[in-house]
């Protein structure tokens, strides 16, 4: 989603002479002059080049609080499904990734939401950690970026009839849809490894999100950042089938494989029964650049349905 700021607003800040002091020569008047004149010329053009080239940005990515009227219009007669990434979307941005707790309106919010609409989060927490916070029974949770999925209890055949991997218990009972299960061992390694080299970097903080380890740097000093980073790689190094991503404040190690949040909108779309229906409107919210990886998924989907 898109935001504009104000610049009527701005101001610019304008020389001030004090004759009474040390006067200025009209010469050197006349040049000072011409010089604040040049300097809010040029302040004024880059303004308008980045004016323009943010306008020319929402063209394709446009604000869809600003098209809000237009959304509800095209979901008429639409089956609604609603995708929502966890932190900064459910919950506030925090100093301690372990207190990152949704306010119980939020809450209030989300189960209403689901009641309506069938609703799934997806976020780069572990699925049971995201699922402790959220404290509902009426969503689909996916965990680890889209690497660890509970899906829904149906048949495990999609509308195009290409067969869904959803393992079940002897007893019929569904388990997760685990992608990247065979890089536990490895992951584990990794996690133990990561907690004894950067525990002498002050503020840093290693969390187990079950198929990725991220590394949270929003308490570390920005003097220390290049220390951490280069510790994170050369973890790394020995273990080329991982690679890593940033978010905000967070690098994030994760297996090498074809699978994000955007693979796991598809997944629940496939598994309800719902990836080649041309009418449905999934609707993704989240505030971070792993959810482009969901926006893209939706852009695949749109693009198969006018095939």
């Amino acid at each position: 989603m898109g935001f504009q700021t104000s610049h009527g607003s701005k101001r610019i800040p304008q020389p001030i002479f004090k004759a009474k002091e040390d006067p200025i020569d009209a010469n050197a008047n006349s040049f000072i002059q011409r010089s604040t004149l040049n300097l809010i010329d040029q302040t004024q053009t880059n303004t308008k080049f980045i004016l323009s080239s943010y306008d020319s940005w929402v063209v394709t990515h446009p604000s869809a609080l600003n098209l809000f009227e237009r959304l509800m219009k095209a979901a008429i007669g639409k089956r609604i499904i609603v995708f929502l990434d966890y932190d900064g979307t459910l919950s506030p941005i925090v100093n301690d990734p372990d207190c990152a707790f949704m306010s119980d309106e939020m809450r209030a919010v989300v189960n209403e939401v689901a009641t309506y609409f069938p609703t799934a989060i997806i976020s780069g927490r572990s699925r049971n950690k995201v699922k402790d916070f959220v404290k509902l029974n009426n969503l689909y949770y996916a965990g680890s970026h889209g690497m660890d999925i509970m899906a829904p209890s149906m048949p495990v055949r999609s509308s195009k009839g290409k067969h869904i991997d959803i393992a079940l218990n002897t007893n019929g009972t569904e388990v997760p849809f685990q992608p990247a299960k065979k890089f536990l061992p490895a992951i584990r390694e990794i996690l133990r490894i990561l907690k004894n080299e950067v525990m002498g970097i002050k503020g840093a903080m290693v969390e187990d999100n079950g198929f990725c380890v991220s590394v949270h740097f929003r308490q570390v000093q920005e003097k220390d950042y290049g220390a951490l980073e280069e510790k994170v790689k050369s973890v790394l190094e020995n273990h080329p089938e991982f690679c890593l991503t940033e978010g905000k404040k967070v690098m994030e190690i994760r297996p090498s494989i074809k699978w994000n949040k955007g693979n796991a909108v598809q997944y629940f779309l496939d598994t309800l029964g719902l990836s080649s229906c041309n009418d449905i409107l999934p609707v993704y919210i989240g505030d971070d650049r792993t959810d482009e990886d969901a926006f893209k998924g939706f852009c695949e989907i749109s693009a198969g349905h006018t095939e």
